[in-house]
């Protein structure tokens, strides 16, 4: 039996730990809880998504949840753990904005975890650093990787942003999404990938920024002078 997806989910747990060590300004008491709920929810949602896509019924065949052979759907987990944080943020929205780095970094270590799974590899590349698998001479791209860095520079990016309400949640969301689009051409796929949902990220995570500026300007009217 394999257990590579619980190492990987360790992986992340470990990089959402140190970015609530790096980024804990403004944090709710519950920060990292909060962050580590939401990822577990995510990666529950999103395995369920890719048994069902393959025909595997998980009342039936629970075993296979843990036992992978065919991942997890990055958008139903991406829905899932945007879902858990609105809910459990939804008495103060603006702290969405203390957990978006630390996610981010969160979500650099599920993809650095591609090393335990044997995942990292996409479509063949003659580059210094591309390797090959242990069953095939053609070396590759390790895709993951690639992802997994541009996310740790989204996540330092976004943790530089000003206290803008929903600054650095939009920023986070459209970041990741731009993260995924870049490095889905190197990822091997019949169908191309699903593209359009990391397009949807991008354009929600700017819209919930233009938003925030909305919400900051009208929060700065009613102030007191």
């Amino acid at each position: 039996m394999e257990f590579t997806l619980l190492w990987a989910a360790v992986t992340g747990a470990a990089a959402l730990w140190v970015g609530t060590k790096i980024w804990d300004t403004d944090a709710p008491d519950d920060y990292f809880d909060r962050l580590l709920a939401g990822a577990l929810v995510g990666l529950v949602v999103g395995r369920l998504a890719a048994m069902l896509a393959q025909g595997v019924n998980p009342v039936t065949n629970p075993l296979e949840f843990i036992v992978i052979r065919g991942g997890v759907s990055t958008p139903a987990a991406a829905a899932g753990s945007v879902g858990w944080l609105l809910w459990s943020s939804r008495h103060d929205i603006a702290k969405l904005d203390a957990l978006a780095s630390a996610a981010l970094l969160g979500l650099a270590g599920w993809h650095a975890g591609c090393l335990w799974r044997g995942a990292c590899l996409g479509t063949a590349s003659d580059l210094p650093w591309a390797w090959s698998s242990p069953t095939s001479d053609v070396t590759r791209h390790p895709v993951e990787l690639y992802a997994a860095l541009l996310l740790v520079v989204a996540a330092i990016t976004v943790g530089g942003l000003g206290r803008r309400v929903l600054l650095k949640s939009g920023a986070a969301l459209a970041l990741a999404g731009l993260a995924r689009l870049a490095t889905e051409p190197m990822r091997p796929s019949l169908t191309g990938g699903p593209v359009g949902w990391y397009v949807l990220a991008i354009v929600v995570g700017l819209g919930v920024v233009i938003w925030g500026g909305h919400i900051g300007r009208w929060v700065e009217k009613r102030a007191p002078t």
